[in-house]
């Protein structure tokens, strides 16, 4: 039941943006018909006010008329003055009173007095004749003047007649001054209009005003009435969005939590914000004590050089560099990097994309020493073949012809000469063919401290007529590890002479010999000497390459192949002016045996 409501609930909350639209447009469609309702009811307002302001200023006007014609005996002037004294009202245009032929017999404006009041077309009173009618008119250049107009009835029904006759015989015995005034008569029988003008300014200002308050609230309304609808869409969205995100998220991060390389992502302010686990792996360092800690504390001098090079707006790709990690480790890289900006061109961190190469390169290292040993399989036998056979040929004769010379002669020296060098020859052509036939070992689980000891007595009167000090170290938690002791015997006297002869002036052999973890046991030899050329580093282990003299390059060689043979990681490091130092790494026995592998 709750999760029929919750989807329920969820149910009702996607909206779709087509019913968004739809509301909106309704709502628009409804606040547009209240404007313009609200815009109609202002204006009938304002018809009905000045409409009634237009009739009390006709009704004033009558009264005054009337009043004055039946207790003063007014005339033209005196009508004339009131209509001028009238229009002096507040939003009064003009006052007047037209004959039914269009003319103004009386206007507040004296110079249109006699004139058509409006020449365009004639005023027409519709309607009852106490009834005032409107209309809005052109006035002046661009204004409009709101006209209110009804019959003139400043006297009753046949009271203007006598009125008249009373009149007329108090000017004929010169009680009142003046000639008669003909439109006075005619009131009874002739339709006259008084008509007054308003002007709408004020008013269209207040309906302006008006306007502005009400498209205000319109506005008002529509924006909130969308707002609440897009709200209720941007909820949906936001939803969708959201739950998107969170599976997007989700599944990227297990990609590049999975990855096989190393990924280093940094902020703009250059804070670790990623560091998965194959970084962790390569680096040696574990995610927690990277993640969150500035860039300059944790990676090395040759990652940072990267992330400058990228301040600068390079972009790196597929670029080789040996980087040193904790405990010293060298470790060959292939990074690519490249700085993160977003949609609107803000820098928002850099990112770090670290391969392993050591692995690639010891495999590419051991195709190409491969190859070498099988070219050199058939050089092999085909020097045993070729040179061997002739070799004991002429050794016999030299043997054959120094027996002929009398001792102490210069052709018996000649041929003792011949004997060596044919000796040498075959030597040569010996560890050639020792050096091409696999290796046979012979393993048993094997303590590396007396074979240590007994490999140092065994050079220890060469190093001292040298003048070279010999300090072993060997610690006392080594494990066993499963070898053949004659064959790495071998391996470190070869390590031992090669240092003894680079050591010409003396100098200091030093062998260590100690626990690395519970995996692995390490043999490490250094010496004092000058060391190897860095340009030579990646070429010492290739046969019959040799620095000396007098030397046939297969030593190294040959200690090479007994390493790998036993599946033991072998590694040479020569610091400028520090000597040289060979490491071997065995695994321990109980690795060997199916607890791992090196």
């Amino acid at each position: 039941m709750i999760r029929r409501a919750r989807n329920s609930f969820n149910a009702s909350m996607k909206t779709s943006p087509w019913i968004i639209l739809g509301s909106t447009i309704i709502l628009l469609v409804v606040v547009i018909v209240l404007a313009m309702q609200n815009t109609n009811r202002e204006k009938l307002y304002m018809s009905k006010i000045l409409r009634e302001k237009g009739a009390a200023i006709i009704r004033s006007v009558e009264a005054g008329a009337r009043t004055g014609m039946m207790g003063m005996l007014w005339g033209k002037p005196q009508i004339q003055r009131l209509l001028e004294e009238t229009s002096r009202l507040p939003d009064v245009l003009f006052i007047a009173i037209v004959d039914p032929q269009g003319r103004a017999v009386a206007h507040s404006d004296p110079s249109k007095i006699d004139l058509p009041f409006r020449p365009n077309h004639k005023v027409i009173h519709l309607g009852p004749d106490l009834e005032e009618n409107w209309e809005l008119v052109p006035y002046g250049k661009d204004g409009l003047a709101f006209e209110v107009h009804r019959r003139f009835e400043p006297m009753k029904p046949g009271a203007g007649q006598g009125l008249g006759r009373m009149r007329d015989m108090m000017r004929r015995h010169g009680q009142i001054p003046g000639a008669p005034d003909d439109w006075y008569s005619r009131l009874d029988t002739e339709q006259f209009l008084i008509v007054v003008g308003l002007d709408v300014a004020p008013y269209e200002e207040a309906i302006r005003q008006d306007m502005q308050t009400t498209v205000l609230l319109s506005v008002v309304l529509l924006l909130s009435g969308f707002a609440g609808f897009v709200s209720l869409f941007w909820m949906y969205s936001y939803r969708t969005t959201k739950r998107s995100l969170q599976d997007t998220s989700a599944f990227a991060e297990e990609v590049v939590t999975h990855l096989p390389v190393g990924l280093i992502a940094t902020s703009r302010t250059g804070h670790i914000t990623f560091f998965n686990p194959a970084a962790a792996k390569i680096t040696g360092l574990k995610p927690g004590m990277a993640k969150d800690r500035l860039a300059e504390t944790v990676l090395p001098p040759q990652l940072l050089a990267l992330r400058q090079e990228l301040d600068s707006g390079a972009m790196i790709s597929d670029k080789e560099i040996e980087c040193i990690f904790t405990g010293n480790r060298s470790v060959p890289l292939s990074i690519s990097a490249t700085s993160i900006t977003n949609e609107i061109g803000q820098f928002v961190g850099q990112i770090l994309i670290l391969r392993d190469l050591g692995e690639v390169r010891r495999l590419q290292d051991e195709i190409r020493r491969q190859e070498k040993l099988a070219a050199l399989g058939g050089l092999a036998a085909g020097v045993a073949h070729e040179i061997r056979n002739p070799l004991s040929s002429i050794k016999g004769l030299a043997t054959f012809f120094a027996a002929q010379f009398e001792d102490g002669s210069e052709s018996k020296q000649v041929a003792g000469v011949m004997i060596q060098e044919v000796d040498r020859l075959n030597r040569v052509i010996t560890e050639l063919l020792d050096f091409a036939r696999p290796t046979d070992l012979k393993c048993s689980s094997t303590h590396l401290a007396p074979l240590i000891s007994r490999s140092i007595q065994l050079i220890q009167r060469e190093a001292t007529k040298q003048n070279i000090q010999i300090d072993a170290h060997i610690a006392d938690d080594i494990c066993p590890v499963m070898i053949d002791a004659d064959r790495i015997a071998q391996c470190l006297l070869n390590i031992y002479l090669n240092a003894i002869q680079a050591m010409v002036h003396g100098g200091k052999l030093t062998v260590r010999c100690e626990s690395e973890g519970r995996q692995y046991a390490r043999i490490t030899v250094s010496d004092t000497g000058p060391g190897i050329n860095a340009a030579h580093l990646s070429q010492i282990f290739d046969p019959y390459f040799t620095t000396k003299n007098k030397g046939t390059g297969l030593g190294l060689a040959i200690v090479h192949k007994i390493i790998e043979a036993h599946q033991a990681r072998l590694k040479v490091e020569s610091p400028p002016g520090q000597g040289a130092i060979f490491t071997l790494r065995f695994a321990c026995q109980s690795i060997q045996t199916g607890k791992g592998t090196p």
